[in-house]
């Protein structure tokens, strides 16, 4: 066992039954690196990370992922095809067989850290992994433990992660043999079976999805969000493949955090420590900040390298397209530590349209906001270039939903409250194709795009003229300064305009067959901004 000066748990976790004497606490990135090397479980970069290879799992496995069905969240929970329900006996079942198999080890690692930088919000959590490289992973996405705070840790939560531990579906009432289980009422996340680290983070974070909003009155978001100088916070939301933590990272403004963040009444403020970064086609031109963290203590997975060396090849998919790098935030240059912000002013909705239709910039309404918020919608490809271009539309409600464990009008209603009282504004940003879709138009230039984001950052925007888009109701600038005005209408990128509007009408159809699910449930402002056929 690593000796430091600082508290021994081992009581703790007796009495949680891990009784491996031989536990690994609270070490260094150096350490946990050295660790993974020795056991022939990762190498080292040309730049000093540490690269390993997840297996089987380069994701998140949605469908293996449970709540357990209690007084807290039989009523509490949406239920739905993300949010699945497991008996409590079979929670206790697996958690018993869990510490069995930990207890059985050689050794094992044990980490305390926090989430929430806003201290008023802040939960302790014990992580307990098989692996030193699922604990590096902890260290860099959490928030560490000031000395006093380690004296008398208490944690609010586990994670009990073991990836070669494997659930017998016949008897533990899972789907397959990975399963990721959150009990509220033991305040314990089960992870086992699969050894994608994104499991260890989106775990709090669901809690944290659930716990904010229901109790605390906190609007919790997947966002991106930065700073400027004067201190005017900027949120960006967006699925994968949109640009959220391209166009976040600016050099000019401060990174508050680029994936989890809460909302209360004085500001926003990051839930994690660190970043996990998408790595494909990564290059120091377009994002230098995230290519410059790939040092030693960040963990990078499932890339491969250049034949004969041990330099990344970024562009390579042939173990995943989700290649990722994580690190603590403070491997950006320009962090905001600690990471909170005041009061949002912009908000950006980020989306990549592969049909062509949405104009690369609009201004919502409170009512559009909600109602694209409720959306959160993307288009990617169907099938690869030289096969089917029919773009494909994904509809992922507060752009996250295998992360909402509430009714999605919830969170909704609260950002719409907090759009008004503040009066922020937001904006529908296309970072997809102009011209015609997918496979006949041009995918909007990145400069172009943050052009964009500058001018509504610096205010020059909200002072230009708008007009209506005739289907979906946004307000379209008419001039923005960087970008051809030709093309802040799309329709006038289009070499036929008939083709357009019948191209901007089938979306229009996928936008309100989508939302059906939700009607319901939400106020007629939401459900005015829908938009409408011509």
């Amino acid at each position: 066992m690593s000796v430091l000066t600082m508290p021994n748990p081992t009581q703790q976790l007796k009495q949680l039954g891990i009784s491996n004497a031989n536990f690994h606490y609270q070490i260094t990135a150096n350490e946990l690196t050295e660790q993974t090397l020795q056991r022939g479980e990762g190498v080292l970069n040309n730049t000093g990370a540490l690269c390993i290879n997840t297996g089987k799992f380069t994701g998140r496995s949605p469908k293996d992922r449970f709540f357990v069905m209690d007084d807290e969240t039989k009523d509490g929970v949406n239920w739905n095809d993300f949010n699945l329900s497991i008996d409590e006996k079979y929670f206790l079942q697996l958690r018993d067989k869990l510490i069995k198999y930990l207890n059985s080890k050689d050794e094992i690692w044990v980490r305390d850290c926090h989430a929430c930088a806003d201290p008023a919000y802040q939960i302790n959590i014990r992580v307990i992994n098989e692996c030193p490289w699922s604990n590096l992973f902890a260290l860099n996405m959490f928030i560490a433990p000031s000395e006093n705070d380690l004296e008398n840790f208490e944690p609010s939560w586990h994670i009990i992660h073991a990836p070669s531990f494997k659930a017998d579906p016949n008897v533990d009432g899972t789907r397959q043999e990975n399963f990721a289980i959150i009990s509220f009422t033991h305040k314990t996340v089960l992870i086992g079976g699969t050894a994608y680290t994104g499991e260890i983070k989106k775990g709090i974070f669901t809690i944290l999805n659930y716990l904010l909003p229901k109790k605390k009155n906190v609007l919790s978001m997947h966002c991106s969000a930065n700073i400027g100088d004067d201190n005017d916070v900027a949120i960006f939301f967006g699925l994968s493949g949109t640009g959220k933590t391209t166009l976040s990272a600016n050099p000019e403004r401060k990174l508050i955090g680029d994936d989890e963040h809460g909302w209360n009444g004085k500001g926003v403020f990051n839930f994690e420590g660190g970043c996990y970064a998408k790595c494909i086609d990564l290059s120091e031109e377009k994002e230098p900040e995230i290519y410059n963290a790939i040092r030693p203590g960040a963990l990078v997975e499932n890339v491969t390298f250049f034949e004969g060396t041990n330099e990344i090849d970024f562009a390579s998919k042939k173990i995943t397209e989700n290649t990722r790098v994580s690190y603590p935030i403070q491997f950006i240059s320009n962090a905001e530590l600690p990471s909170i912000g005041g009061l949002p002013k912009n908000i950006f909705f980020l989306t990549c349209d592969a049909y062509g239709v949405l104009p690369p910039v609009s201004k919502l309404t409170p009512g559009q906001a909600m109602y694209q918020f409720l959306s959160g919608y993307t288009a990617k490809i169907a099938g690869t270039e030289v096969g089917i271009t029919e773009p494909k539309a994904t509809f992922s409600t507060c752009f996250g939903a295998p992360f909402i464990p509430l009714h999605p009008s919830q969170y909704a209603e609260m950002l719409g409250k907090k759009i008004k009282e503040n009066n922020v504004n937001v904006w529908l940003i296309n970072t997809g194709w102009i011209g015609g879709p997918y496979g006949v138009g041009s995918r909007i230039k990145l400069n172009y795009t943050r052009a964009i984001i500058n001018a509504v950052l610096n205010g020059t925007l909200a002072k230009a003229e708008f007009h209506k888009h005739p289907v979906f109701g946004v307000n379209m600038p008419t001039s923005c300064a960087g970008v051809p005005d030709e093309i802040l209408n799309p329709r006038n990128t289009w070499k036929n305009g008939n083709d357009y509007d019948a191209q901007a009408n089938k979306l229009a159809g996928l936008f309100i067959e989508n939302f059906k699910k939700y009607a319901s449930k939400v106020s007629e402002e939401i459900l005015a901004a829908a938009p409408v056929y011509n």
